[in-house]
């Protein structure tokens, strides 16, 4: 099926996004969670890989780099188990076949990892990058895979945990410096399965899924969310729609029929935490036909408002 994403090229690269940082800000996710594959998968992580695609608009013609915050495990942020033992590798991809029919499933499947690998370093106990910031690149964004549909290039990067069992935390930023975070204007991030590391309790979480017009409904579906909370749908059409939230170590998932004022609009699942404790969490959804569905960072058409519908009674 085509994924159609018009409203992208109509709003993202008019406005200019600047959606530099993964997690984005207004998701307030500050951490991909990911662990060594040797991790007991009640601990919040299904599959020990977070795939990620940047789109670099075809007009920006400069070097960029990626910034991966606290790229190590074994420091401030990660989370030990018996002493910190995990590797973590590191690929990024670009050229033809990057942007994979393989590498757009919730889960690594065959030839999730296709195109031509422009970069890949492992890398485990670090005192030089904890707290602290990895730069990979410089990259030519024409080393991307072109994209007519989304009027640039994209790049994918694959973090794995490819041996240990404690969990690394890290964060992204594109940049066109190597030293600091500077925004690669009209740039936007995207993925289609998030693993996080949920914020505090009583703050709110949010995924911003992108419906295109050929999309009649959506199933939601999370892991391990540890009956934490709630989680809830809004849309120009959805008012707290509440979504099938998951237990200790459990999938759950629940369907959202699609109506036309939400198509070419971004819903917003909203994740609310309540306890205390650290909570590492997976979410992805999928449409009718069973494909996964991609969220942006920075939600295409700005964060959905409810625009409520005023019931008319007739007089008789």
């Amino acid at each position: 099926m085509k994924n159609i994403l018009s409203l992208f090229l109509l709003v993202v690269w008019s406005v200019g996004v600047q959606a530099q940082r993964v997690p984005g800000i207004a998701e307030n996710l500050e951490y991909f969670s990911v662990f060594g594959n040797q991790s007991d998968k009640s601990w919040g992580d299904d599959d020990f890989t977070q795939v990620l695609f940047f789109v670099i608009p075809k007009n920006f013609k400069s070097p960029f780099f990626i910034r991966v915050f606290d790229a190590e495990t074994g420091g401030k942020y990660d989370e030990p188990h018996e002493g910190f033992d995990t590797q973590i590798d590191y690929s990024v991809y670009g050229g033809r076949d990057a942007f994979s029919e393989a590498s757009k499933k919730a889960d690594p499947v065959e030839g999730y990892d296709s195109g031509r690998r422009l970069y890949n370093r492992t890398i485990g106990v670090d005192a030089q990058l904890d707290d602290n910031w990895l730069s990979i690149g410089p990259f030519n964004p024409i080393d991307g895979q072109l994209s007519n549909e989304m009027d640039g290039y994209i790049f994918k990067i694959i973090v794995k945990g490819i041996s240990g069992n404690d969990g690394n935390l890290f964060s992204i930023f594109l940049s066109t410096s190597n030293t600091a975070n500077r925004e690669v204007d009209g740039a936007n991030a995207f993925a289609y399965e998030y693993s996080v590391r949920l914020p505090k309790a009583n703050q709110v979480a949010h995924v911003f899924p992108f419906i295109t017009s050929d999309i009649t409904a959506v199933i939601q579906h999370n892991f391990d969310f540890d009956s934490d909370g709630e989680i809830l749908v809004y849309s120009v059409s959805k008012n707290r729609h509440p979504v099938k939230a998951s237990g200790n170590n459990v999938w759950a998932e629940s369907k959202h029929e699609i109506d036309k004022n939400e198509m070419n609009t971004s819903l917003d699942f909203q994740i609310v935490k309540r306890g205390a404790g650290n909570n590492d969490f997976v979410i992805y959804l999928v449409n009718q036909y069973n494909e996964a569905v991609s969220f942006f960072s920075s939600p295409i058409g700005g964060i959905p408002k409810y625009k409520y519908q005023p019931k008319i009674n007739t007089v008789k």
